[in-house]
């Protein structure tokens, strides 16, 4: 699932935290992006799809254990890939069919990556949202750029604390 888009990377989750080329190949946003430009009424969705959550209150975030880091990251990526698929689903065929197909397979090898990730200390967290309901967007652009802070900004900091395991 993961090899879909990473030809060259090895797939396990440890490689993932360990190595940051490997994450840089995974994040697929930019590419995105500019595929968008060149698809002509690529904008505007016919599903409109609920923003992840990407503000991180610092004070409040460092007191959370990295079991509920990954519940909210892992809450963030199922909302976005059922609505991703729900939207796709109501595309017709074309580029934006090709894009939105290729954004929920992204999307669900991070879901996959995420989920096995190694962490000891502490009991599992049920995926729980924190209190923030992301808005709903029809807009493209806005759900790429809303994903991609997610990646730079919840996931790399739940990265950056697994990192001592390499």
């Amino acid at each position: 699932m993961v090899a879909s888009e990473l030809s060259h990377v090895h797939t396990r989750p440890i490689d993932f935290v360990c190595d940051s080329d490997a994450r840089s190949m995974l994040n697929k946003v930019k590419d995105f992006q500019e595929e968008m430009k060149n698809c002509s009424a690529v904008d505007a969705l016919p599903f409109s799809i609920q923003l992840p959550c990407v503000g991180i209150h610092k004070a409040t975030w460092e007191r959370k254990s990295v079991h509920e880091w990954r519940a909210d990251i892992l809450l963030s990526l199922e909302t976005l890939a059922q609505d991703v698929q729900s939207a796709r689903t109501l595309s017709q065929p074309g580029c934006r069919l090709t894009l939105l197909e290729r954004l929920e397979r992204n999307i669900n090898n991070y879901l996959l990556v995420v989920k096995l990730l190694h962490i000891e200390q502490g009991e599992q967290v049920e995926h729980q949202a924190e209190g923030c309901q992301g808005q709903r967007s029809t807009d493209l652009g806005l759900v790429l750029k809303n994903f991609g802070l997610l990646l730079i900004g919840k996931l790399e900091w739940l990265i950056s604390e697994l990192e001592n395991g390499c």
